[in-house]
């Protein structure tokens, strides 16, 4: 089996190391200095779990896509971040020769509706969605480490595809000491994902603050009261469904479980704009906004913290 992982972040590097340990060949595409400490070093996995080490003969790093072989790949693994996926799409397309046949690729990012870029060029049959809340952080640019476990990665289709065929992929992650499991309600959970994202993330941002804070303020637990309150709004007019029978429902599980257990967590979205670099708020609030505002649902709460995440990046 041959999977090509594109982006070499730390859940690039961490499910790359998980297909290395059950005897895949992996390829990653990555660039610069990144790319350099791979070709030097190999890629690790450590942190939660079994910790694998591959040297730098065991993994091919790709810097162009013109450098990749012909017929070469079953699977594309997309684990970069959001704001390249039209580039990477386009690339793809620019490169059809790389893939095999039958080939799939998995979105492994935040957000929703990331399948989007990718559908302009593949059939539905060929692309597919994770849902991922297992933590990596990237403490050297070749090592991955696994901080939080909370549920199984979910593999499923937003166009209602079979993923049955992905089983294979599926216990690959698994045997690698990481649960993983297909889904065919894969939507319901990214939208959960979604709420928790959207609520917190641009706030812990802004505030520079990490999660629990912002249930200790009655400022910010209004407007993400408000936040969650429109992306069930939106989430009915769209015409979609997510696991609780209203806000009021999910907001009693925020609260109560999901905030306390990562209280401590800095989001994505404060770590990049630490780092003076482009978020992913426009696959997660901006996402709400296109739907809310293609439905006529109200998102005003999300507008006005995308626009202040998109005002502080204006300065970058």
């Amino acid at each position: 089996m041959n999977i090509l992982v594109i982006g070499a972040g730390a859940v690039g590097i961490g499910i790359a190391s998980s297909l290395l340990s059950q005897n895949a060949n992996v390829s990653i595409f990555a660039r610069g200095e990144t790319a350099k400490a791979i070709k030097e070093n190999g890629i690790k996995r450590t942190g939660l779990f079994e910790h694998y080490s591959f040297s730098k003969d065991e993994i091919d790093v790709y810097e162009r896509y013109s450098e990749m072989p012909k017929n070469a790949f079953d699977y594309v693994f997309i684990t970069s971040k959001t704001t390249v996926n039209y580039e990477i799409s386009e690339n793809l397309n620019n490169h059809k020769s790389i893939l095999k046949e039958n080939f799939k690729i998995i979105i492994f990012q935040n957000g929703f509706g990331n399948d989007e870029p990718y559908l302009r060029f593949f059939d539905k049959s060929e692309v597919f969605s994770a849902r991922l809340i297992t933590g990596f952080t990237r403490p050297e640019r070749h090592i991955s480490e696994v901080t939080v476990y909370t549920e199984p990665i979910l593999i499923g289709s937003l166009q209602k595809e079979d993923p049955s065929h992905l089983q294979v992929i599926a216990d690959m992650i698994t045997s690698s000491g990481i649960k993983c499991e297909i889904t065919y309600e894969v939507d319901k959970y990214l939208w959960a994902k979604m709420l928790y994202n959207c609520a917190l993330n641009p706030l812990s941002a802004i505030l520079d603050v990490p999660y629990g804070k912002l249930t200790e303020n009655e400022y910010t637990k209004e407007m993400m009261n408000s936040i969650i309150d429109e992306i069930f709004n939106v989430i009915k007019a769209s015409g979609y469904e997510t696991l609780w029978d209203s806000s009021d429902d999910y907001k009693d599980l925020f609260y109560s479980k999901l905030v306390p257990d990562t209280y401590n967590h800095y989001s994505s979205t404060h770590q990049d704009i630490k780092r003076k670099i482009k978020t992913e708020i426009d696959s997660l609030n901006g996402k709400v906004i296109r739907l809310g505002e293609n439905n006529n649902v109200d998102v005003s709460t999300n507008k006005i913290i995308y626009n202040l995440i998109k005002a502080i990046e204006s300065n970058f």
